[in-house]
């Protein structure tokens, strides 16, 4: 249903210190319109989705579990310093299980919505678009074969090779 992925991200250290970039063209497919940073997690963040809002969390410090189902079902996906995680339009999400003194930041697509007119905030909600948008999924794909297969017929008919 929804787009995720997660990736590590490249870090240089030296005696200095280290430094963890995020090559944005390369990573993202978005426009970033606001940053924010969760700190001093305690418990689960609230569980939600979003019907446009594209957002990518990164994991500088300590680590974290993301509760992630994009309508294939809810797993848990651990988060240590220096990965990432892309969570696309209706991608179910959580944080939890909070490691003491992490550090997670959003990049995200939208400016702040006080109203939350993107959110669903209902599980059994988003499970329900998740098994339409599989059906309508499957729908367009046996459609789409069945017409890619007529047009072959039909052309074959014509050339006179059926």
């Amino acid at each position: 249903m929804g787009q995720f992925r997660k990736f590590k991200l490249a870090t240089h250290a030296d005696d200095r210190f280290s430094l963890t970039p995020l090559e944005v063209k390369e990573q993202l497919d978005f426009i970033i319109k606001r940053v924010y940073a969760i700190t001093q997690g305690k418990k689960p963040t609230g569980s939600h989705c979003h019907k446009v809002e594209r957002e990518c969390f990164i994991c500088f410090q300590g680590g974290v579990t993301a509760a992630i189902d994009d309508g294939s079902g809810l797993k848990d996906v651990p988060l240590q310093a220096g990965e990432a995680i892309y969570v696309g339009p209706y991608v179910w999400h959580h944080f939890k299980d909070w490691a003491p003194n992490t550090v997670l930041v959003a990049l995200s697509s939208t400016t702040y919505n006080p109203q939350r007119e993107d959110y669903i905030n209902d599980y059994q909600e988003f499970k329900r678009l998740a098994i339409s948008s599989r059906t309508i999924s499957v729908r367009s794909r046996t459609l789409a074969t069945k017409t890619a297969y007529g047009l072959r017929d039909a052309a074959l008919a014509v050339t006179g090779q059926k």
